[in-house]
């Protein structure tokens, strides 16, 4: 297909999407104009645009800007996707991508590598903890979001990008030229036992082709040492396939419990159950805790919407973020690869809640800044009962149980910061008097034991005095005399991820998360729930 063809056919497509808009609009008494008179208009205006703009028009991208514009207008969550995008969805849905193997995010106003995949592509480059990308295939990244960084990171197999990184201790930006190749995309982050008798699974990463097996591979090995209690974290988990949600929930449910249901414009379909058990394991009865904040949506609401409704676990953290519109992706330009992401549908919880927070009167940006509207936390509408007479609330994602919110503390936000600059310098050997901080290639921890790095006072004055020479930090003494127990924390979890990865800093993180440390005082609440489960007349277990 030339390139030609392909843009002819994305035109007749937007001006079929404008006007099938515009006839449904004219129909309901909405529209004034007809919908030949938008295509003329449109017409004139890519005309007029090409004739005198001062720069040169990509008539592509501008095309896809207004099959992007037109999507958003109908709702927050309706997208276009264009052929790499379409691409990663596809491969994230089937738990791969293809890319170098790093963990990155964006820290003191740089995107920076926070481990690397032992045995990938990066760190055979060698690549390290701490490095800032600076530019990717010689395009400056400086000002890129994590996001930005990672599609441009990410490509096809076995072809190759170029990274230009700042190090400590290089003079010099450094350049590395790797290899894509297949990387792991596990739903599960973290397992382990938090407590005595007490579990922890932090399925944080997404619902994704492999999600069940892992949880039931986690929940297993758990049972073996000796598990009667489960925190299961859905912090941070953006959702994915409803397919992977419905059986994650009925991992906990009984046969025949509804899980969600999806209304849309055509018949309404019947609501996903509980199947009857197509492979043998045990009832999993134990006393659950399922953890939400913020960022926990679409999927995430579903397993939590259905564990709450049916009283089989307690909910703790804050409002999810009220993602409960269904979108269907249409594949459009055949052989070109890109797709429209459509919302087709809505879910509703077993006791009919609807997930989905209202996003009428406001942009898309108000409809994203969560924080400013959780700072004011408040119940939403939509009050319904749970199976067991519980009062549960709908209308703005799943409300939960128990109200924790995340910290927020701008002081604490700067010793955050201070806290990884610091570490970047520590592990690089850097910090004069503490060489056996530093860092050249992770390594897996041979026991839990290694995951207790002692942070001495003597290393906390080495932190003190690396602060005084930043002045960029914002951090005067006593702040960060306030916060110094903080900054220790923040510390060690730092040099445990530059030590032996993400997952493992995570583990030694969550040791002082505040939510999770209030999660496990709540499980005396989610045994009664169990409790009052074994006694009902409509429940065996």
């Amino acid at each position: 297909m030339t390139r030609r063809h392909s843009l002819l056919i994305v035109l007749t497509l937007l001006v079929t999407f404008l006007a099938g808009a515009l006839l449904i609009a004219h129909a309901l008494g909405g529209a004034t104009s007809t919908p030949w008179r938008v295509e003329r208009e449109f017409q004139q205006a890519l005309m007029i645009a090409r004739t005198h703009y001062a720069g040169k028009v990509d008539v592509v991208r501008v095309t896809r800007s207004a099959i992007q514009g037109m999507l958003s207008a109908l709702d927050p969550h309706s997208n276009y996707l264009d052929p790499k995008d379409y691409a990663e969805l596809r491969h994230e849905q089937e738990s791969r991508i293809y890319g170098i193997g790093v963990t990155i995010n964006r820290r003191n106003g740089r995107v920076h590598i926070l481990s690397v995949i032992p045995g990938g592509p990066a760190d055979g480059a060698g690549l390290r903890y701490g490095d800032a990308i600076i530019a990717v295939d010689g395009k400056s990244a400086v000002d890129w979001s994590t996001a930005e960084v990672a599609r441009n990171v990410r490509g096809e197999r076995n072809t190759y990008v170029t990274l230009t990184i700042e190090r400590v201790g290089e003079r010099k930006p450094l350049t590395f030229r790797i290899r894509r190749g297949p990387v792991p995309l596990p739903s599960i982050s973290n397992a382990f036992m938090i407590r005595p008798g007490v579990g922890y699974i932090g399925l944080t990463r997404g619902f994704q082709g492999t999600t069940i097996d892992e949880l039931n591979e986690a929940i297993r090995r758990l049972k073996q040492q000796g598990m009667h209690e489960l925190i299961l974290d859905l912090r941070y988990n953006p959702g994915g396939l409803l397919t992977q949600a419905v059986q994650v929930a009925g991992r906990f449910l009984q046969p025949g419990e509804e899980i969600v249901s999806v209304r849309g414009r055509r018949r309404p379909r019947p609501p996903y159950r509980v199947p009857e058990r197509l492979f043998s394991y045990e009832h999993d009865d134990f006393p659950l805790v399922v953890l939400i904040n913020r960022a926990s949506a679409s999927a995430s609401e579903i397993v939590a919407g259905a564990l709450q409704d049916h009283d089989r676990a307690l909910i703790v953290g804050e409002p999810s973020f009220g993602k409960g519109l269904v979108q269907t992706v249409y594949p459009i330009m055949q052989g070109a690869g890109g797709a429209i992401t459509l919302t087709t549908a809505r879910y509703y919880t077993p006791s009919g809640r609807s997930i989905q927070r209202d996003y009428s009167h406001m942009s898309n940006y108000e409809y994203y800044d969560r924080e400013r509207e959780q700072r004011n936390h408040h119940r939403p509408g939509d009050k319904t009962t749970t199976d067991a007479g519980r009062p549960v609330y709908g209308g703005g994602g799943i409300e939960p149980d128990v109200y924790i919110p995340t910290p927020e503390d701008p002081v604490r936000a700067r010793v955050f910061g201070a806290a990884f600059e610091f570490v970047r310098y520590l592990v690089a050997g850097q910090i004069k008097g503490f060489s056996q901080f530093r860092v050249i290639r992770p390594q897996k921890p041979a026991s839990d034991t290694d995951l207790h790095v002692q942070i001495d006072d003597a290393l906390l004055d080495a932190f003190r005095r690396f602060v005084r020479r930043r002045p960029d930090f914002r951090l005067s003494p006593q702040e960060l005399e306030q916060h110094i127990e903080y900054a220790r924390n923040r510390i060690q979890e730092e040099v445990v991820t530059a030590r032996y990865g993400m997952d493992a800093g995570s583990r030694v993180a969550l040791e002082h998360d505040e939510q999770l440390l209030a999660a496990i005082k709540t499980l005396p609440q989610a045994k009664e729930l169990v409790e009052n489960l074994r006694h009902s007349k409509n429940k065996r277990f």
